[in-house]
């Protein structure tokens, strides 16, 4: 498996998932994940709620540590790293809440300088405040700078929580749930803005939702999770031409045309 994983990296492998497993207790969350993520790919997990979607990306970000199997990101096996090392990862792998984690008592412009002030210390703060508004005419919300979070809607709010996730400019974006409680038309917005971060930025994500819409606009490669396991990966087409009914129902259920 080393001499296959060496090539796999030669060939812009980035995350590297193999054997993986986690439980809580009695509840067998993953049983046995594998999973290869290339340099600017869009990857998406999708499958019901509580199916351990979101396990697995605390995993690959440190936070959660596995039970068993292999996690390498960007050439490290995270369950091995020493916490100044496990900081140094973190700061290349952004991840974006599903609540988008902001602070409600900081203006957006104090919750975007947050992380350029802890890990960027180097900045003056004039480069920080650049930075700041550069981010913000990224992601379409400049005019928002002095608003409290309290102030913005739901979609304003996901959209600054990824403009504050990369303004450390990460090499790895993790998306939990990105479209999570938002009308049509705002997750369209929040799908497109997934799209142009990997063009811009030259991001690798994974992208973690049950929102086929999501899946289909933003996912070159789907991984289909159930019991905790993938039992299919592919494209969009490929995995939903599947006959399993697992698959089917899901679909179903979700009601996309």
């Amino acid at each position: 498996m080393e001499t296959e994983l060496k090539n796999k990296v030669q060939k812009g492998l980035v995350i590297t998932i193999r054997d993986l497993y986690k439980s809580f207790g009695d509840n067998h969350v993953l049983q046995g994940i594998n999973l290869d993520v290339f340099s600017k790919e869009n990857v998406v997990v999708l499958g019901r709620s509580g199916t351990g979607k979101s396990v697995l990306i605390k995993i690959v970000c440190g936070l959660l540590k596995p039970d068993k199997g292999l996690v390498n990101v960007l050439g490290n096996e995270v369950d091995h790293l020493k916490d100044k090392q496990l900081r140094e990862l973190r700061q290349k792998v952004g991840f974006s809440f599903q609540n988008s984690a902001l602070y409600d008592s900081m203006t957006v412009r104090e919750n975007l300088a947050f992380p350029l002030v802890r890990n960027a210390k180097h900045l003056s703060r004039q480069e920080i405040k650049k930075e700041i508004e550069s981010v913000l005419d990224d992601v379409g919300l400049l005019q928002t700078i002095n608003q409290m979070p309290s102030e913005l809607s739901g979609g304003q709010r996901k959209r600054i929580g990824i403009a504050r996730t990369l303004i450390l400019r990460p090499q790895i974006m993790l998306y939990d749930e990105p479209t999570s409680g938002l009308d049509p038309i705002t997750s369209i917005e929040i799908n497109n803005l997934i799209n142009l971060v990997r063009q811009k930025f030259n991001t690798t994500s994974i992208i973690i939702t049950h929102d086929l819409t999501c899946a289909k606009s933003t996912g070159d490669k789907i991984a289909m999770l159930y019991d905790g396991k993938f039992i299919k990966q592919g494209t969009f087409d490929e995995v939903f031409s599947e006959n399993d009914e697992r698959i089917q129902n899901f679909y179903k259920y979700n009601f996309i045309k």
